[in-house]
């Protein structure tokens, strides 16, 4: 159902989409009446009320195939924020804010990344501090995927000390006196979402507005990227598929010296090397898939997962543009596209150099 949509909805208008630097908001109710973003939360709040890794990562396979990476972080935006909403929300957040996010009517993101430091999310340096029955929030947010048009927001703030334990999530409305935002322009890849810098000015939130306990936000936020890694490993899996269809497909019809460019040698060892890497990926992914639903959340493996993927995606689409050779340089063709949207994936949700780091860590060295 989900491969039937993208390849009739989204991948034969991906070259205009992304030339345009924008896609029809019609797109995201379209998405969202499938589900795609409401694995683990009840139907009451529009979700799909229940939750399966496999179905997550098949979602994001299929993305990572047929759609640009703008479509997916632009409709994905809201599936790395509605899970802390869901989870330590209040019920006037969660019925007020969910049904339209995950129904596509509005827009959701998450507010982590900062100008002084990507992903070390332990020394954030945005501050919320209490005033009567509010908290005020000074600070700023940088690279919020989907930041430009979410109606709703989760921000994390410091409220306490420094380093872990001083950290706190925020739910604020756009329209909250004290926010504003700037649109992020001439990305690489990625053209067609929307990208920003948000900016808190003496934002005034009710301090009902705090989600779970003071100071508790760390924990939660790294729970949280749990599932986004998960997500773009699969997304990167999709890509590296893409790559190398797009590389077979091409060498068939290809003639050099008289033959087709599949005959050769050299050309066949690219496409052998190509298979092994996607089939490791998919391996991995699918033991992290297993994992998760026999009830364990093995956060080695999906850091591991998230740089590996994207180690192999490089490899793939260099490959594939290799193979493709000048027509792989012009735009239009999906492995261009492809080879100048997969730098990010070694960047966002945590850098390739920070899940190594983090791997290690929880290996206990």
């Amino acid at each position: 159902m989900v491969t039937r949509f993208v390849k009739a909805e989204i991948e034969p208008h991906a070259d205009a989409w992304d030339e345009a630097g924008s896609f029809p908001w019609a797109l995201h109710e379209k998405a969202c009446a499938l589900g795609l973003f409401g694995f683990g939360i009840a139907e009451t709040y529009g979700g799909v009320g229940f939750d399966d890794a496999f179905m997550r990562a098949a979602t994001a396979e299929i993305l990572g195939q047929w759609a640009p990476g703008g479509v997916i972080s632009g409709i994905g935006a809201r599936g790395i924020m509605v899970g802390l909403v869901d989870a330590l929300g209040s019920e006037e957040m969660k019925t007020r804010a969910l049904p339209d996010i995950l129904s596509g009517r509005k827009g959701g993101a998450l507010g982590i990344t900062e100008p002084s430091g990507g992903s070390d999310v332990a020394n954030l340096q945005t501050r919320a501090r209490r005033d009567g029955d509010h908290y005020v929030i000074n600070g700023s947010k940088t690279f919020i995927t989907g930041g430009m048009l979410a109606s709703h927001f989760v921000i994390a703030a410091r409220t306490g000390g420094e380093g872990l334990g001083g950290i706190s999530l925020f739910f604020v409305d756009a329209d909250t006196p004290g926010f504003t935002r700037s649109a992020i322009e001439r990305k690489m890849g990625w053209w067609c979402s929307d990208t920003a810098t948000l900016y808190f000015d003496a934002c005034r939130v009710p301090a009902t507005r705090l989600m779970g306990e003071e100071h508790r936000g760390f924990l939660a936020v790294m729970n949280n990227f749990n599932y986004e890694r998960l997500f773009m490993s699969a997304q990167m899996l999709g890509m590296a598929r893409r790559c190398l269809d797009e590389s077979i497909a091409y060498a068939q019809q290809r003639t050099t010296f008289g033959k087709p460019l599949i005959r050769h040698q050299v050309i066949r060892h690219k496409i052998a090397d190509m298979s092994s890497r996607i089939d490791a990926m998919e391996a991995l992914i699918n033991q992290i898939c297993w994992c998760i639903n026999e009830g364990e959340m093995p956060v080695a493996e999906i850091s591991k997962a998230k740089f590996f993927c994207s180690t192999a995606l490089e490899f793939c689409a260099n490959e594939a543009m290799q193979i493709f050779g000048g027509a792989g340089y012009l735009r239009g063709n999906p492995v261009e596209r492809l080879y100048r949207e997969t730098k990010v994936m070694a960047i966002g949700g945590g850098s390739a150099e920070i899940m190594r780091d983090l791997a290690v860590r929880q290996m206990g060295l």
